[in-house]
């Protein structure tokens, strides 16, 4: 099964203690990300209010003592998972963009990745979506901040769309909410072994987020 290790793309997103020797550097690196798979996995197992410091350094197999060394608290953990996923969640729906030339195929390219990275990093997924609202006002705007990015990127494509005649879209703010809210759903529903497989499940909601612009 996938884990946090896939979002190596924004590992460097994480404020990690400074060390002077580069083994010490790779060292609190590695017991700081084994403590962000931990809370990945006790977040989406019990909920963050249900876990605590004590779980999550259990599961790295990590003094308790050894959480507070990387991050200032529980709350510091989630937000770091959270701004990390946003930052690769930009970067599926930025990448995505730039592979296709028109606004149809742009656009369901964009639904297409960011259905099927819900649906490959559910577990994360839903720690980032789900417990935004646990994160401090501080947080949760510099975190609103990355989300207002993602959604830029959707509504300037879908803007050029009705521009060049391609979609019909009397509120692009509103068709965006519809399209984020489709595709972040499926971390929600979505399990391994389902017969439906990440990749199926991009195509098909790229395919519907065409039917919903009627391109």
């Amino acid at each position: 099964a996938k884990r946090l290790l896939s979002l190596d793309q924004a590992r460097h997103a994480v404020n990690m203690t400074a060390w002077t020797q580069p083994t010490n550097r790779r060292a609190a690196g590695d017991s700081a990300q084994r403590l962000m798979d931990a809370a990945v996995d006790a977040f989406a197992d019990k909920g963050f209010h249900a876990t605590s410091t004590r779980d999550i350094a259990a599961r790295a197999h990590l003094s308790p003592a050894g959480v507070y060394v990387h991050f200032a608290s529980k709350q510091d953990l989630l937000f770091q998972l959270c701004r990390q996923g946003h930052v690769l969640a930009l970067e599926v729906v930025t990448t995505a963009r730039k592979s296709a030339d028109t606004p149809p195929a742009q656009l369901a390219a964009i639904v297409s990745a960011f259905a099927r990275w819900h649906a490959e990093q559910f577990r994360t997924a839903r720690i980032v979506q789900y417990e935004f609202p646990q994160l401090t006002p501080e947080h949760r705007e510099e975190v609103m901040t990355l989300r207002k990015q993602i959604d830029a990127v959707v509504k300037a494509v879908l803007r050029e769309g009705v521009a060049s005649g391609d979609f019909d879209v009397p509120d692009v703010a509103m068709t965006t909410l519809a399209l984020q809210s489709l595709t972040i759903d499926v971390a929600r529903w979505y399990k391994p072994g389902i017969r439906r497989t990440p990749e199926s499940i991009g195509a098909a909601y790229g395919d519907l987020a065409l039917r919903l612009v009627k391109a």
